[in-house]
């Protein structure tokens, strides 16, 4: 046995128990070794020990990406640097990179809550895992690699790219569990296709995938395409890298949070006030067990939902619904709020086209444009002009049905769209660059 199971089927008394206990123990220790905390309590007019039960949480100050930048680069950390054995950091593709850190004990966590991640994804002992997360900086390659040495499986690390050398390996090796962004593991199959291989005959039984949102209609497609059972794995570097929530196989239907390490809770991103069980609101963590990089209360822009039932598997751990978009993702289209999940599930209800899309918003004297091109399957694509023409129509209406936005719809030859190494970028906001 690699880790103790019975955190994941503990009654939630006991749970809880254990959830303040080391609550009050970073809060002590947060405020003690980091000054923004210290002087965020003082600020607060309140101490760790005003903390006397889980609810008391809610009155503790967010913690907020822009917090973490401020303090660039090791400000956050609890820890002397001497202490620190890893260093990983966000792209800063959008602002200054948050950086994070890990002792040797933080690893050791991180690898045994991967570990529990893949049992659950359908990993076990004599499994052989192709990782083709990214290593390096991204915290997806190395929290896999670590965890599935943990878990006594084989690991290819094969990280993201060389795209037809993987389709290769994946053929010659014949890995079990395949574990990459969504989007790239579509790619992977294109590629397949036009190599002449079929992933569909692998020896692949389980996906876990994450790193993005991906609909329903994108598992579904990924399901069929390498007839693999496919999980979500939810995770950010702020909180730990992957491995903070995961699906269990058995039921698909929402991410086991691993309590015994992190307390979920779901705000309104507008008030910053509590929603209870299966309010939609944005997703925020505070670690339990870091040492590093303690983070307490962070504010992490995901919108999801918590169902606090125990699932089918027996797993007695709060659910976190498939993360539906960002709130920093959302766009805003003369005032109407879209999700580019929202557009995939549109699109996914149509025949004919793929889930390679991407959202491109102008503004033209002063209104908003939104633009969504979407390639279109090679059957599709050979039709007729007229056909393609009706297609688009359809898409536009469906758009506008369902969102009560107008969207011109504009259909790519196959391919057409570039694809990523990592996370999709689905988003071209043109109104941000003036």
């Amino acid at each position: 046995m690699i880790y103790n199971i019975e955190y994941e089927t503990m009654p939630r008394e006991a749970l809880e128990a254990i959830q303040l206990r080391r609550l009050r123990a970073t809060l002590e220790r947060a405020c003690a070794m980091v000054p923004f905390y210290r002087k965020r309590f003082d600020a607060a007019g309140i101490a760790p020990a005003d903390i006397k039960c889980l609810a008391d949480l809610a009155r503790v100050p967010f913690t907020t990406k822009q917090d973490l930048r401020d303090n660039y680069p090791f400000g956050m950390f609890a820890v002397p640097m001497d202490n620190v054995v890893r260093i990983h950091a966000s792209s800063g593709t959008t602002g200054q990179p948050t950086v994070v850190g890990y002792t040797a004990r933080d690893v050791s966590t991180w690898a045994e809550l991967m570990a529990r991640s893949l049992t659950a994804g359908g990993a076990g002992r004599g499994d052989i895992i192709h990782n083709a997360y990214g290593y390096g900086l991204f915290t997806g390659g190395l929290g896999v690699h670590y965890g599935a040495e943990r878990l006594g499986a084989s690991v290819i690390p094969v990280s993201g790219g060389n795209t037809k050398r993987q389709v290769v390996i994946m053929r010659d090796f014949g890995p079990t569990i395949i574990t990459a962004t969504p989007s790239y593991t579509l790619k992977l199959a294109e590629v397949a296709r036009d190599m002449g291989v079929d992933m569909g005959r692998l020896r692949l039984k389980f996906g876990i995938f994450g790193a993005e949102p991906w609909s329903e209609k994108m598992r579904g497609e990924i399901q069929r395409q390498l007839n693999i059972i496919a999980v979500d794995i939810y995770g950010l570097s702020e909180v730990m890298g992957p491995g903070v929530a995961v699906e269990c196989h058995e039921a698909q239907n929402g991410l086991h949070v691993f309590e015994d390490h992190f307390i979920p809770e779901v705000i309104d991103p507008e008030t910053g006030a509590a929603l209870p069980p299966g309010a939609s609101g944005e997703l925020v963590f505070t670690s339990l067990t870091k040492e590093a990089f303690p983070v307490i209360r962070y504010r992490t822009r995901d919108i999801t939902t918590l169902n606090p039932e125990p699932c089918r598997c027996g797993r007695t751990l709060t659910r976190m619904a498939k993360v539906s978009g960002r709130t920093d993702d959302m766009l805003i289209i003369r005032g109407v709020n879209v999700f580019p999940s929202q557009i995939e599930s549109v699109l996914m209800e149509m025949e004919g086209v793929t889930p390679h899309y991407q959202l491109v918003v102008d503004r033209v004297d002063n209104m908003d444009i939104l633009t969504v091109k979407v390639e279109v399957g090679d059957a599709v694509f050979s039709d007729q002009v007229r056909r393609l023409q009706e297609l688009e129509r359809a898409l536009s209406h469906s758009i506008k049905e369902y969102l009560g936005v107008t969207a011109r719809v504009r259909l790519v030859e196959p391919r057409g769209l570039a694809r990523s190494e990592g996370k999709a970028v689905r988003v071209i906001d043109n109104r941000r660059i003036s």
